[in-house]
């Protein structure tokens, strides 16, 4: 049987892995991405072969156009594209922005925000009904950052997250009539690695408290929204950004 095919950048770790368990649970064959934990990934598709389901750990850098290619061509050969997760993003220790070197900013935006445009290009090329495709759906992954700004941290990933939301609404209005749905995801403090890969290892222990709901989320949680978002139960969802933030309003 063919199963429809869920691309996940990032997909090794954190809210991407959690995604991927999730959507082949739910019989989606899975590509996931990954950029330099081949093991990570790897595991990640272990886990859901042991379960009956299909799986390919594909490497790519998604602020590369080639390695984009190569990403959706291992798609390709596992059946019909009907969505994208694009998760893969990195953040950076934090620092006041006139501290931040034009190194650290062309890597931000180049990953979190072209990256996220050269994948859903691929994606649509694929899924529009203008191309020939069957539809399908897209959902971008922001951060409670977009909203909050993060000042003295990282000004800079909250506004490539704001942008991602921009991105969001336009994309969605622009495929709209193409057959594919364009949302996004807002989680906030997240129980995942990221907060370490930012210098900040203790973040998620040290804020946590400070909540509404007094914890900080699972990735499992938030893949949930993902996925809501991916399936039909969301058929007339578009444009729209749901915040997987436990009520956080304000920066700690």
């Amino acid at each position: 049987m063919t199963h429809p095919v869920l691309v996940i950048t990032g997909g090794s770790r954190g809210i991407g892995a959690a995604t991927a368990l999730l959507a082949a649970e739910r019989g989606y064959a899975v590509v996931v991405n990954y950029v330099g934990n081949v093991a990570a990934a790897e595991s990640v598709c272990a886990r859901i072969h042991a379960a009956g389901g299909q799986a390919v750990a594909v490497r790519g850098d998604v602020a590369n156009p080639e390695d984009v290619e190569h990403i959706f061509r291992a798609a390709d050969r596992m059946g019909t594209l009907a969505g994208l997760i694009n998760n893969a993003g990195v953040v950076d220790v934090a620092q006041r922005v006139d501290e931040m070197s034009f190194e650290r900013l062309t890597r931000m935006f180049a990953i979190n925000i072209t990256g996220s445009f050269l994948c859903a290009a691929a994606a649509i090329k694929r899924m529009s009904t203008r191309h020939g495709g069957k539809g399908g759906v897209i959902v971008n992954l922001s951060s409670a950052g977009a909203k909050l700004g993060s000042p003295g941290q990282y000004v800079d990933y909250a506004s490539a997250k704001g942008a991602i939301e921009t991105f969001t609404v336009g994309l969605a209005l622009e495929v709209a009539g193409e057959g594919i749905r364009v949302n996004g995801v807002r989680p906030g403090i997240i129980e995942t690695d990221i907060h370490a890969s930012g210098g900040e290892p203790d973040r998620v222990a040290r804020i946590a408290p400070t909540l509404p709901l007094k914890r900080a989320g699972t990735a499992e949680e938030v893949a949930r929204a993902i996925m809501w978002l991916v399936s039909d139960e969301s058929s007339y969802t578009t444009g729209e950004t749901i915040s997987v933030s436990g009520g956080r309003a304000i920066a700690p």
